[in-house]
């Protein structure tokens, strides 16, 4: 299978729910088990713990760094490598990493998060990209119902779930279904 399958979130988790931690774990997990790629911003708090459920798991995960090397990373912006298997450094700070890294992904996952989960958050849903929202996760995940939703944008390929596990099948099914969708497109285009 192997959807790159993006998880964006709070770096500080300290208004997110309580069981928000122990959702990206499991997401991490879940992600693994489905033998799919996880994809983050290399960052601390809820991408990190999803990172780290994800690769006890034994899966390939993918992180895109704000900073320009491996040494920026780690002493500019004080940034995680342990759960890894490959980092890329973008050097295009946040907003540029952010762009890079959704555009990477197949579906993105949204857990609690503050404005840099926003911006990812934006930049998929502008992108078209299937989304997944972990609702009751705090933060921006719980704002995002009301924002996707607001004056004629339509709610787009948004899926919103409590449960952790299904929330990450539910995610695998829409991206299935767009790859599905657009490799049939492609045929009747390439017949023409």
């Amino acid at each position: 299978m192997n959807y790159k399958i993006a998880v964006s979130g709070a770096a500080r988790v300290d208004h997110c729910q309580k069981d928000a931690v122990k959702h990206a774990l499991e997401i991490g997990r879940e992600i693994a088990r489905q033998k799919c790629i996880l994809i983050t911003g290399a960052t601390t708090g809820i991408p990190n713990f999803a990172a780290e459920g994800f690769k006890k798991t034994g899966g390939l995960s993918i992180g895109f760094s704000p900073a320009a090397s491996e040494l920026a990373h780690i002493k500019s912006y004080r940034l995680p490598t342990d759960y890894f298997d490959v980092i890329v450094y973008t050097g295009f700070d946040y907003s540029g990493r952010n762009l890079l890294m959704t555009n990477a992904a197949d579906g993105v996952i949204i857990i609690c998060g503050r404005m840099g989960t926003l911006n990812e958050f934006t930049i998929a849903f502008e992108d078209q990209k299937p989304i997944a929202v972990l609702e009751g996760s705090g933060g921006t995940a719980d704002k995002i119902k009301s924002i996707a939703t607001g004056p004629f944008r339509g709610v787009k390929k948004v899926i919103y779930e409590k449960d952790p596990k299904k929330l990450v099948k539910k995610l695998i099914t829409l991206i299935e279904k767009e790859k599905k969708y657009y490799r049939a497109r492609g045929r009747r285009a390439s017949k023409s």
